[in-house]
């Protein structure tokens, strides 16, 4: 069986990493580059860079801390925030990133996936999706969750795949930062209809919450989560270990 990931994510804003409620409140957290470092050593599988205010403030993505912290690390990153051309994949990958999350860019320019795809191949291309329940539905919303596109996310995801997005994470603005679990029954729907890796964001409080997503989602590939990894209150070693004695596949330490 495939290994889960277990993936700390940074979210920068102004060259510092940044944390909130629902996308809401930020609060200045570290500097990405002493995060980034410190989760490597501490066996992260993998992190997440996001340039958070890169797409609302019509700007290209930071790339001096980006090298800093491509630098700093031994374990795949992936970078996200202002892609909105293969240019910006071009350029972010320079910069050490070995994938490139795209969201806002690709509601924008669809055809965006397939050109980053066919360039730099599937599993470069990473679908990030923000989303929200509204009137029942789930819609995609756009420039760091403050607009709300109408799109059905659903439906959005699967035409994201086809395009030929190797990965998708799927960020719900729900219970983002909530810290009373992940959302299981818009992820289920997600991995119900594709067949990449899904990664799980958005509202892990506790060790037991990701034992619960791999357990109740057990295609679910990874999960990524921020506030409990910064504030100290799940550290990745006792995660990992949790997860072993429940006999989910991880990589060790």
């Amino acid at each position: 069986m495939i290994t889960k990931r277990i993936i700390p994510c940074l979210d920068v804003k102004n060259g510092r990493v940044v944390k909130g409620v629902n996308f809401e409140g930020l609060s200045d957290v570290s500097s990405p580059v002493e995060l980034a470092k410190m989760y490597w050593e501490q066996g992260a599988d993998e992190l997440v860079f996001y340039d958070i205010t890169a797409s609302f403030e019509g700007r290209k993505l930071f790339t001096d801390v980006l090298r800093e912290v491509a630098s700093t690390i031994f374990i795949p990153l992936t970078v996200g925030g202002g892609i909105n051309t293969v240019e910006d994949f071009d350029r972010v990958l320079k910069c050490g990133a070995d994938k490139v999350s795209v969201n806002s860019g690709a509601i924008r320019n669809p055809d965006l996936i397939n050109e980053a795809a066919q360039i730099y191949g599937n599993q470069c291309v990473v679908l990030s999706v923000d989303v929200k329940r509204v009137n029942n539905e789930f819609h995609v919303f756009a420039k760091g969750g403050r607009e709300d596109t109408g799109i059905e996310a659903i439906e959005w995801i699967k035409s994201g795949v086809k395009r030929g997005a190797g990965e998708i994470v799927v960020n719900s603005i729900d219970t983002d930062g909530v810290k009373q679990g992940f959302d299981i029954e818009m992820l289920k729907a997600v991995q119900d209809v594709v067949n990449v890796p899904v990664i799980a964001s958005g509202g892990a409080g506790c060790i037991n919450d990701f034992v619960t997503l791999f357990n109740e989602i057990p295609k679910m590939s990874a999960g990524l989560a921020a506030s409990i990894f910064h504030f100290g209150e799940v550290a990745i070693k006792d995660l990992k270990d949790e997860l072993n004695k429940n006999n989910i596949p991880i990589r060790r330490i």
